[in-house]
């Protein structure tokens, strides 16, 4: 769960190296310590909710809740503490670069939607300290909530050495750098998709999916691939479907998720300028793109969970690049088009680069990001 203003950085852990024969333990002891933690409720105060409530392994890895709120946001432990952003799928989220600056002084890579956790396990250690969301009230009221069992007393023992208790600092990153090992792993990231399944030849596309790619990935018809292609060709195998740069792309207020958890509908949520570790009013507004992983089994969307429909969110793109009265129309709302919160920095560049999309190529582009399923969640998907 993401509050607004409530940056989970810091409550991050600190940069703990251990001694080297930590770096020989066998990867796969950490990941099953990390998926015990993971699905751990006795890491929030009051033990309604762990890592999985918000990232549900059955949905995507994101918050099928509907917390009063359709799942736009998710609620906290305390039973009344309703987020300002929709919780974003931890699937593939390990491929993410660490936080940083690159070379053409664009920000890149990050957790959360304002990359204000550097990296996944400084991501793991923010949720249990936020009092908006898991609730405990600090690192050594987590390490004791632990040590009250036996099995991770052993466990935390065996990986991390015998003194690993004896700091509380030195458990909490234990038990981050765990968690994050079991987010490595593939039940994460299986890239077994109908689309992964293409590229391997074992099944072929319908037209209407074929086409669907073939506009995604296409330099003329459509600027898809500007923000959610990584690798330098279309085609490519274990693509994760952002370049994880920031933008600013227009979204509007969500009015009904404000009126809910109470936060003034005037509060312009500022995306990436949030980020402690960014000071520039250019990046007021911007977002990091999300991976297209599951996209349609994981709404609803934009980092406010404005949009239900993931049709809708394609006819949002289209508005920039049809002139016409029925582009301008919320399909959803059949009103016009909220104007965005922060009507500054916006990417127009990446916007307006292709020509206005009829319904017929609408529906292909959904068809695709379908295939962009993996196989145990395509039950979810709806006809």
């Amino acid at each position: 769960m993401h509050i607004l203003f409530k940056s989970c950085l810091a409550y991050g852990v600190a940069a703990v190296f251990f001694s080297s024969p930590l770096l020989a333990q066998d990867v796969s002891l950490k990941a099953e310590l990390g998926e015990r933690l993971f699905f751990e409720t006795e890491l929030s105060a009051n033990g309604t909710q762990s890592c999985s409530t918000c990232h549900d392994p059955e949905h995507g890895f994101i918050d099928p809740r509907d917390n009063g709120a359709n799942a736009m946001a998710s609620l906290g432990d305390n039973g009344s503490s309703l987020g300002d952003r929709n919780a974003p799928s931890a699937a593939y989220a390990a491929f993410a670069p660490v936080f940083h600056k690159n070379d053409k002084g664009v920000y890149v890579g990050g957790m959360f939607h304002d990359g204000r956790a550097a990296t996944l396990q400084d991501q793991a250690g923010g949720p249990p300290l936020n009092p908006d969301e898991m609730g405990m009230s600090s690192k050594g009221a987590v390490l004791n909530r632990l040590k009250q069992n036996p099995d991770y007393v052993v466990s935390f023992k065996k990986i991390y050495g015998q003194k690993v208790f004896q700091d509380a600092d030195t458990a909490y990153t234990a038990i981050t750098d765990a968690i994050a090992a079991f987010e490595k792993t593939n039940r994460f990231s299986p890239f077994d998709s109908k689309y992964d399944r293409f590229l391997r030849g074992e099944v072929t596309l319908s037209d209407q999916e074929e086409l669907g790619r073939v506009l995604f990935f296409s330099q003329q018809f459509t600027n898809c691939n500007i923000c959610h292609q990584l690798r330098t060709s279309p085609g490519a195998e274990r693509e994760v479907f952002t370049n994880y740069e920031y933008h600013n792309i227009g979204v509007p207020t969500n009015m009904a998720l404000r009126k809910l958890n109470g936060v003034d509908t005037k509060v312009k949520d500022l995306g990436l300028f949030l980020n402690p570790n960014v000071d520039d009013p250019k990046q007021k507004g911007k977002f990091k793109t999300p991976s297209l992983r599951n996209v349609a089994v994981t709404g609803p969307y934009m980092h406010n969970g404005v949009f239900k429909d993931l049709r809708t969110v394609i006819k949002f793109y289209n508005k920039y690049n049809s002139l016409t009265d029925a582009a301008q129309i919320n399909p959803e709302t059949v009103q016009a088009w909220g104007a965005p919160e922060v009507d500054q920095n916006i990417s127009l560049k990446e916007l307006k680069t292709g020509p206005a999309l009829k319904s017929k190529r609408i529906d292909a582009l959904v068809a695709f990001l379908k295939t962009l399923t993996d196989k145990r969640y395509e039950h979810l998907l709806t006809p």
